[in-house]
């Protein structure tokens, strides 16, 4: 088909453009130049080659013309077969840049496609995640509860506990996931006193050396429980029930480990189960102030505890003075015994049999 003009030319291809596969336009036409309508029909019509064709050998001219897309540049006077080598050149790449539109076009499908599918699998995984996590979670609650029973330690007990211990951690500059661990696990710090008989975790006049033998065994019997998972959070569980006992200058049990052959789980552990004891009512003691608890510590820094993470707890008194409020004790006071001498806390009862 053919055009006088550009205005022509556009009517042709808006009503032919399925048809048409090559255009061949004159540079200089009454009107609009073929330079012009040159840019809107490769603009608008990616799938027609355009061959411009001039009588005037001009390099500037056809720069621009290549520039703009055009597949080839013809100069007057041609011979049929200059232009039919010409024709075939433009249509070979046309095609091969078709096929090349094509195959983008369906890489960025596929792409789109994997990519949905992996969104989906992420969100897939993410609730199963989350399902295992909150199973586990509930596991370990349940597991801290029979030892709750138990030891007739209190739920509130065991929530600032671990609160305590995921604070302290973020202080101790832990990784956020090392913290959210510990808070998990914190709560089976004491599963081993299942194995304790009432008579001896209860008691409360002062325990006898038997006795204090039987209730230190409980931190083997916890991690006996907890050890062999394959789960990093029963791994740290069994740590912490092993080693919260421990004392850094190596007076503690099961093993007397000393300083950093503590894991810091079980340094940690030792620090806020002791505090939460302090700051909280017993059988045989009143609740000491906050401050009061930190000062009785402080004079254990470097003997019971990691002088660090007890430095650490001081500067943060004001946040677990929240988790306490947040958590305020509720229902019978527990039996459980302090692990620092009675004559450090100024109280008589209880036994100090290190069971806490």
């Amino acid at each position: 088909v053919t055009a006088e003009n550009a205005t022509e030319a556009r009517a042709l291809l808006k009503e032919h453009a399925h048809l048409i596969s090559v255009m061949l336009s004159d540079v200089n036409m009454p009107g609009e130049s073929g330079i012009e309508l040159a840019e809107g029909v490769l603009r608008d019509y990616p799938d027609v080659a355009v061959l411009m064709v001039t009588g005037e050998d001009d390099p500037a001219l056809a720069a621009k013309a290549l520039e703009l897309g055009a597949y080839g540049y013809v100069i007057k006077p041609f011979k049929q077969n200059e232009l039919v080598i010409n024709v075939a050149n433009a249509l070979r790449r046309s095609a091969l840049e078709k096929e090349s539109r094509r195959h983008t076009q369906v890489l960025e499908e596929t792409v789109e496609t994997r990519t949905l599918e992996l969104r989906r699998t992420i969100a897939q995984l993410e609730r199963v995640e989350h399902g295992l996590r909150v199973a586990q979670e509930d596991t370990i609650n349940r597991l801290s509860r029979a030892a709750e029973e138990h030891d007739a330690e209190t739920g509130a007990h065991i929530a600032r506990v671990s609160a305590y211990a995921e604070l302290l951690a973020r202080r101790a500059g832990l990784e956020p996931q090392e913290c959210e661990l510990l808070r998990l696990a914190a709560p089976l710090h004491d599963v081993g006193k299942v194995s304790v008989p009432d008579h001896i975790l209860r008691k409360e006049g002062q325990l006898d050396a038997e006795e204090r033998r039987v209730i230190e065994e409980h931190c083997e019997a916890g991690f006996r429980i907890l050890d062999g998972s394959q789960t990093r959070l029963l791994q740290v569980a069994a740590q912490i029930a092993l080693t919260h006992h421990e004392r850094v200058d190596g007076s503690g049990y099961p093993h007397g480990l000393v300083g950093d052959a503590i894991p810091i789980e079980g340094r940690i552990l030792a620090i806020v189960d002791v505090f939460d004891a302090l700051t909280s009512r017993r059988c045989y003691k009143p609740a000491f102030s906050m401050t009061e608890s930190l000062d009785l510590m402080r004079r254990q820094a470097g003997k019971h505890f990691d002088p660090t993470l007890i430095e650490a707890l001081g500067d943060s008194l004001d946040r677990f003075e929240a988790i306490y409020v947040a958590n305020r004790e509720e229902g019978p006071v527990s039996y459980t015994h302090l692990t620092l001498p009675t004559k450090v806390l100024g109280c008589s009862g209880g036994g100090g049999g290190g069971g806490g």
